[in-house]
């Protein structure tokens, strides 16, 4: 790339992280508590309405799908609880060359700052389940930031935090449609889908997704940065 880059904003879950199946396994559970189950009037359209939004804050999405602010509390109090289970029992982990492309990123002088739709409390559980703390410079919620995807609230706060100058010094990727809006609207130098969780290709070409990766190591070469190093 020709522009200076300061600033990386990636994903976690279905971006730097494989939770094989838990996100929506954690969703199943907190919609059956707001009342949905398997067969119930309107469940195939939550669980569609979820799969839609994967990577936005997952509280509003439990109030869209649900209605009512105790409800939706409800639901995510019981995701949060599932997913932290999940985390404990070893369900989650780092998809293949992740920690590797955040430690050339950040060897490369780019800070790295992984976000996540997660609340704060999960989010820290997860980090702490993969030793990931030492080898990021920031990670942020929508708690964090204001508003969640597709807002470009993270982005734009991870760029502040870590001090970068203009937005084009600032790369986005995600798996999700809203990882590709937010980006965009942030106005991102780089804005990459990657097509290792949530999201089809046409998906990410219908959010006009100016990148499609096969994984997150493909935004190496996008910057111009050498293979990534082998771990120990």
């Amino acid at each position: 790339m020709s522009q200076q880059i300061t600033t990386a904003c990636l994903d976690m879950a279905g971006t730097t992280v494989a939770d094989d199946g838990s996100v929506m396994t954690a969703f199943g559970a907190a919609v059956a508590e707001g009342g949905l189950i398997p067969g119930a009037p309107g469940y195939d359209q939550a669980i569609a309405y979820v799969q839609a939004t994967m990577g936005q804050s997952k509280i509003e999405v439990f109030r869209a799908v649900l209605g009512g602010e105790e409800r939706a509390q409800r639901a995510n109090a019981v995701f949060e609880a599932r997913y932290a289970e999940a985390v404990q029992a070893g369900d989650v982990t780092p998809l293949p060359g992740a920690v590797e492309t955040i430690m050339a990123l950040r060897a490369a002088g780019i800070k790295v700052c992984l976000a996540t739709g997660f609340a704060p409390a999960t989010r820290d559980a997860l980090l702490d389940a993969l030793g990931w703390r030492p080898i990021i410079d920031l990670a942020l919620s929508p708690a964090d930031a204001g508003r969640g995807r597709p807002w470009p609230d993270l982005p734009l706060t991870a760029l502040l935090r870590l001090g970068g100058g203009a937005v084009s010094e600032l790369v986005v990727a995600g798996d999700t449609a809203s990882d590709v809006e937010s980006g965009l609207r942030a106005g991102a130098g780089l804005v990459a889908g990657v097509l290792t969780g949530a999201a089809r290709r046409e998906d990410l070409e219908k959010a006009a997704a100016p990148h499609i990766l096969d994984s997150i190591t493909g935004l190496l070469p996008l910057l111009g940065i050498g293979p990534v190093p082998a771990r120990d």
